[in-house]
């Protein structure tokens, strides 16, 4: 390995077991150095070589459709590539003098030799970074990122049948997942059935194609909607008969998987169902906000009761911590020092004391985070 490939894999920090010697080396470099010198002498040699965060550099931008674009990013000192197919990351986009902060489905497969990743985003009307990663962010774009996460992910082997439930953006998880089976070149039994408004609509509509032409075990519904009218559950006794027996991944809208779950625990079939969301199931009317203090970093915003406490953070340009956004995964999880705060999703209150999290939690008042 040259000294290229040396720097650029994946740092103590970040540990990967395949090079534990190689992190320890650099672990050791980083330690016995001051946290802030050797850092800045790195980001001047290359702006992706950091021991203090990830980062990764903006390759190209390709259209998936017409509101829709794959990111291919080139991640810098520190990443780790054995991540599992159908995870998340979450990146970090200076806009306008301040980072803001999403997650997005991994769609590229695990690969340390590629050394690239990439996501898909599709914009949305209310998304300023998806708008902005899908239309205003050049190539060479320099972005932080976090590590791979999140529990909506290929085990390991895979099963021997697969059923994938989408639609819309939903697809995005999947995708990986299935680019992850094809770079293997054995593909289990995998049933997917897709969900889109249009035929234009479809994000990977001509992967999925070539997919199901190029296995005989893959089988791709793609059902377009505003013409056709939802896929209706109902209807897989007759199109795939054995879905009972399948290990099922689904991801799209809240309406959908709901319905979904239903359907499943109706089986007795629970167990067999793997579920991503990629919104907020909101419960109740919202409260009336208030002001937000992050006491650690000496700054306050005032927000409504619909906005999240890790929105209000990255308006307010503090460092927010965060993983699903969705209230699954914990990682934001902080003290409330003071004030009230209410769950979006059961409309609980928490008090003063009481540790909570912030992508799930709007300000009923005036409230305090430590951070």
């Amino acid at each position: 390995m040259g000294i290229k490939d040396w720097l650029e894999a994946p740092a103590a920090s970040v540990s990967s077991p395949r090079r534990p010697s190689l992190n320890v080396v650099r672990g050791a470099f980083a330690r016995i150095t001051t946290p802030l010198i050797p850092d800045d002498y790195l980001h001047l040699a290359n702006p992706l070589w950091s021991a203090r965060e990830l980062r990764g550099r903006i390759v190209r931008i390709e259209k998936v459709t017409g509101d829709a674009a794959t990111i291919v990013i080139k991640p810098g000192w520190g990443f780790d590539f054995d991540y599992r197919p159908g995870q998340y990351i979450g990146i970090g986009l200076h806009v306008d003098g301040r980072w803001h902060w999403r997650s997005y489905s991994l769609t590229s497969p695990p690969d340390w030799k590629d050394k690239q990743i990439s996501i898909a985003v599709k914009a949305m009307p209310e998304g300023f970074l998806s708008s902005h990663l899908v239309g205003g962010v050049p190539s060479g774009t320099i972005v932080r990122l976090a590590a791979p996460k999140g529990n909506f992910a290929l085990p390991e082997p895979p099963p021997a049948k697969i059923l994938f439930v989408t639609a819309g953006s939903g697809i995005t998880p999947v995708i990986g997942m299935l680019r992850s089976l094809d770079s293997r070149g054995h593909m289990p039994d995998v049933v997917h059935v897709h969900s889109a408004p249009t035929a234009d609509d479809v994000m990977f509509a001509s992967e999925l194609a070539a997919l199901d032409a190029k296995y005989d075990s893959v089988v791709s519904h793609v059902q377009h909607t505003r013409s056709d009218g939802k896929f209706d559950l109902g209807s897989l006794d007759e199109h795939y008969p054995d879905w009972r027996e399948r290990q099922t991944w689904a991801c799209g809208p809240a309406a959908m998987l709901d319905d979904i779950e239903r359907v499943w625990r109706e089986a007795g079939i629970s167990e067999n169902l793997h579920t991503e969301r990629f919104e907020i199931v909101r419960t109740g009317a919202p409260s009336d906000g208030g002001t937000v203090t992050f006491s650690v970093s000496d700054r306050t915003v005032a927000v409504d009761g619909a906005t999240t406490l890790l929105e209000a953070g990255e308006k307010a340009g503090v460092r927010m911590p965060f993983g699903c956004r969705m209230g699954i995964c914990q990682t934001c999880v902080v003290p409330l020092t003071d004030g009230h705060v209410r769950d979006l999703r059961s409309g609980k209150e928490h008090a003063h004391g009481e540790r909570i999290q912030t992508c799930i939690s709007a300000a009923a008042g005036d409230c305090t985070l430590e951070l």
